[in-house]
């Protein structure tokens, strides 16, 4: 019996000291798992490596369908058509090996963000745009998981502008002959705005538009004052008419109301003009502006048009305030109809070719570098309107203002008269002053929780 008992305690443990009847299922069943786990892992970083792919190419959606947003050659539907076509869908500019990425229902859409302070004017009718697209990854490993494909969506959101650009010298170049302050426009969206009216207006949009922090602008009128002291009727809210001279009188006229200035605003984020600004009094009007003054630069009358000299008088003073890295810029806006007479209104040696010798000073300007835009005001296509340009120099007041432009694509018009512009489908001087303001500032992306 004893011998029994201790055979069987020595049977018993050396079952006990042989465990591999145990370990063989335990190893069998971790390994299924362990080989699950290391499935997911890598299907998960497939996922992860398809979202990142996808997300790259939904940013570039973004920022391509935004530049398209209210722009002057632009159908409503075309920031929807560009991002589209960037975006990684079939066909589009961005297809990614491997993936099969669906634009989720809805987008890309315009959206209106009151939030940015970017003008939603336009045909668009909106400031930013928000793509996004989807895409299912199948799974290899993680099947054994039941985990058979894993959902990517990836959301872009892209501002029309307000992106970091170079810092921009901006010279304003304002017509201010008499028509201008007795024209009516009434497509400007005021009741009984003039022309200066509504430019004024334009002009706070260019001054609400860029940073104050980097940018600076300035302002000139033509005809030019007499002297420096009848600056100051165009910029203290009397509405006083200053003196004006004859182009090409000596002492030269002085075409420079205000110099290039930060201080038209008082902060990057601030929404109104500042009213110690000489350039917000300057472009105020009776119904917007710097606050507590309602009259801006006069229209006085008693010279014809004649802008050759304005150009040059501004690019001299971007040249003069030229920095590194810095874009300098001249916006004229006139109705290209230069014709003054002499000797009352020009002297004689100015007296001639008066158009073309507007386009001779901006290309100079163009030539310096300058981006020269050009905003053609009620400009006909008649050529009785350049009357100093005769012969084989005729040319209508529409060509001069084409022509004047550094590039096509800063050509604008109003498109109220036959003179339009194929850069522009914009009608009504403020709303191509807003396609303006955006083409100096690029896009940028936005938080996809912007309101």
């Amino acid at each position: 019996m004893r011998r029994q008992i201790s055979s069987i305690i020595s049977s018993g443990r050396g079952v006990w000291r042989d465990r591999r009847g145990v370990a063989a299922p335990l190893v069998a069943v971790s390994a299924v798992v362990l080989f699950g786990v290391a499935g997911l892992a890598v299907d998960v970083g497939a996922a992860l490596a398809t979202r990142n792919a996808l997300q790259a190419s939904t940013d570039a959606a973004a920022m391509a369908g935004a530049q398209d947003i209210n722009c002057a050659t632009c159908t409503a539907s075309q920031p929807v058509t560009t991002a589209t076509a960037y975006s990684a869908v079939a066909g589009g500019k961005n297809v990614r090996s491997g993936i099969t990425a669906t634009m989720v229902a809805g987008y890309p859409a315009v959206r209106c963000f009151t939030s940015t302070g970017i003008t939603c004017a336009g045909p668009s009718g909106g400031n930013a745009i928000v793509v996004k697209q989807q895409a299912s990854v199948p799974t290899t490993f993680a099947r054994v998981l039941g985990i058979n494909s894993f959902n990517v969506t990836t959301t872009a959101t892209a501002s029309a502008a307000g992106g970091i650009s170079k810092p921009l010298h901006v010279m304003l170049v304002l017509d201010t002959t008499r028509s201008m302050g007795t024209t009516p426009d009434p497509n400007c969206g005021v009741s009984g705005a003039t022309r200066l009216t509504c430019a004024l207006m334009g002009i706070q949009i260019i001054e609400t538009t860029l940073a104050p922090s980097v940018d600076q602008i300035g302002l000139m009128v033509f005809p030019g004052l007499t002297n420096a002291s009848q600056v100051q009727y165009d910029t203290n809210c009397s509405g006083t008419s200053p003196a004006i001279a004859p182009y090409g009188s000596t002492p030269a006229p002085v075409y420079q109301i205000v110099p290039l200035s930060t201080d038209y605003r008082t902060s990057d984020t601030s929404k109104t003009l500042n009213p110690s600004s000489a350039l917000a009094k300057a472009s105020s009007t009776s119904t917007q502006g710097a606050a507590g003054c309602n009259n801006g630069v006069q229209a006085p009358g008693g010279m014809g048009t004649y802008f050759a000299e304005a150009i040059t008088a501004a690019q001299a003073a971007l040249a003069a305030s030229a920095q590194p890295n810095t874009q300098n810029v001249i916006i004229l806006l006139s109705d290209g109809a230069a014709n003054a007479s002499s000797p009352t209104q020009i002297t004689a040696a100015l007296g001639t070719n008066e158009c073309h010798a507007a386009i001779t000073a901006a290309r100079a300007a163009g030539a310096a570098g300058t981006w020269v835009y050009s905003l053609a005001y009620g400009a006909t296509t008649a050529t009785t309107d350049c009357s100093k340009d005769t012969g084989s120099n005729a040319i209508t007041p529409c060509a001069t203002m084409q022509q004047i432009a550094s590039d096509p694509t800063k050509f604008y018009s109003d498109n109220i008269t036959a003179c339009t512009s194929a850069n522009s489908s914009l009608v009504g001087l403020l709303a191509t002053f807003g396609a303006i303001a955006q083409s100096l500032l690029p896009p940028r992306m936005l938080p996809d929780n912007t309101t």
